[in-house]
């Protein structure tokens, strides 16, 4: 292994980096990306840890500041979580490696840079995960039953309808002229059911 991972500070940013993407991936799960750079980064911080003198509390509270993370993605009041959560993650790297004879600890600066980016990047990230996660999407079909609309052609076994500003297959049990008004009354996958109005 290269010696740059016995520098204190190499692996300190190979660590909140590490940390970082894995809430990344906690947040946003699914890409794979942000799960392989979290586990390639953590294995180098890993190697470092296991090379360095570090304490152990700190590493632990490292580990836990996770779970007020992803509490703080599923409720509401969400801001209070976040902020311990990144309080926890620093408070943890920031003693991560003690001074010893043979041993310097975090550049104050390195350590400064690295927990204010880190910081930001959970703290933005978090929010608009959130945010992203309560906007209705475009697309809402169970919000198109009770709407009204037009049949564009004849309804009956299959037709089309011009509900929200948006051209829908349809079906009916009654036929139904092109030109009606109509009104959604349930929906089969993307198919709308309707009936007509006055």
């Amino acid at each position: 292994m290269p010696d740059f991972l016995l520098n204190p500070n190499a692996v300190y940013i190979f660590l909140m980096a590490g940390a970082l993407m894995a809430m990344l991936a906690l947040a946003t799960p699914g890409t794979g990306i942000l799960e392989i750079g979290a586990l390639f980064t953590i294995v180098l911080a890993g190697y470092g840890l296991y090379t360095l003198t570090f304490n152990w509390w700190a590493l632990l509270i490292m580990v836990l500041s996770a779970i007020p993370f992803v509490y703080s993605l599923e409720k509401p009041k969400r801001e209070p979580f976040l902020i311990l959560a990144i309080l926890m993650l620093i408070a943890g790297s920031i003693f991560i490696f003690p001074r010893t004879i043979t041993q310097t600890s975090v550049n104050p600066l390195v350590a400064f840079l690295t927990s204010a980016l880190v910081a930001g990047f959970l703290w933005i990230a978090a929010r608009k995960t959130v945010e992203a996660a309560r906007i209705r999407p475009t697309h809402d079909l169970e919000g198109l039953v009770g709407q009204t609309g037009e049949a564009k052609s004849r309804i009956h076994a299959d037709g089309s309808v011009q509900v929200a500003g948006e051209l829908w297959s349809a079906r009916s049990e009654k036929p139904i002229a092109a030109g009606s008004p109509v009104r959604v009354v349930k929906r089969d996958g993307f198919i709308m059911i309707v009936e007509k109005t006055d």
